[in-house]
């Protein structure tokens, strides 16, 4: 009697399954966010993704990370038709929701870390204060390539199925070519409404800065208290930027990096008298 050999019919659905990226996926508005929830269901037709993100907004935190103070995760569903693998709430920063998921609930290294969809700009300036960025530049000091996006629109209910084309575009550009070591993509995204951004430029950061004021008032008690206010200021002209590109209709990618070295000064100060004491 002859010898027959039985294939599992499974098995290249399998394989197929396991040679998907896996993708960490993070934020700083909170898990329920919906520009999160939009982010998780862009990434599931990309890759296998996993969410590591914060327990409550945490906005404006830059790159802060918890010293003083005990961290929690936990094991969540918040929407299984986003089509996460796993979610895990942290009560920390979004760089702490990185470094947990680095170092404790990952079993392997992600292919890629993205991080958003913010509600509202992180361009120019703004890339110093965000949160987003700091989850994605996080996992870049890993050797992890990493994206923030953000949609100009700070509305919670914000139009995020407009970004999804661009976002999905850029997440496969960037897994299918090799990232520049020590670079973080900053993605700003022009509030659109329905229709689609007119396309995507590599842009650099514009100059601006915030002409800021505090707002005092006293409370009942008799005691001082302040409110942060402040005006965007835009100080550049330039039509390379990304503020051009999002005030013109267009997604703006900023290559940027976590080496703050800046490299232009080295010689001027090397003339300064300091090499004796």
């Amino acid at each position: 009697m002859g010898t027959y050999l039985f294939l599992n019919v499974f098995l290249p659905k399998k394989v197929c399954e396991m040679e998907k990226p896996l993708i960490l996926v993070t934020n700083d508005d909170g898990i329920t966010a919906p520009g999160l929830r939009a982010l998780i269901r862009f990434m599931a037709e990309i890759g296998n993704v996993v969410v590591v993100a914060p327990d409550s907004p945490q906005s404006g935190m830059g790159h802060a990370i918890t010293l003083d103070n005990t961290l929690y995760s936990s094991k969540i569903n918040i929407d299984l038709k986003d089509g996460a693998v796993a979610e895990y709430s942290c009560s920390g920063t979004p760089a702490d929701c990185v470094k947990l998921a680095l170092q404790e609930l990952l079993d392997r290294k992600p292919d890629i870390c993205i991080s958003g969809i913010n509600h509202g700009s992180n361009a120019s300036i703004n890339v110093i204060y965000s949160g987003t960025m700091s989850a994605a530049i996080e996992a870049g000091i890993e050797g992890i390539p990493a994206i923030g996006f953000s949609l100009c629109d700070y509305a919670w209910n914000a139009h995020f199925e407009s970004t999804g084309d661009a976002i999905k575009r850029i997440v496969r550009e960037a897994l299918k070519n090799t990232m520049p070591k020590g670079v973080v993509l900053n993605v700003n995204i022009p509030k659109m409404g329905d229709e689609a951004a007119k396309g995507i430029k590599i842009c650099r950061q514009a100059r601006a800065n915030w002409k800021e004021k505090f707002d005092k008032r006293t409370n009942p008690m008799g005691k001082d208290y302040y409110w942060l206010t402040g005006e965007f200021e835009l100080l550049d002209k330039g039509e390379d930027t990304d503020e051009w590109a999002l005030a013109n209709g267009y997604v703006s990618v900023v290559p940027t990096q976590f080496d703050l070295t800046a490299h232009h000064a080295i010689q001027n100060i090397n003339n300064w008298n300091l090499h004796e004491l």
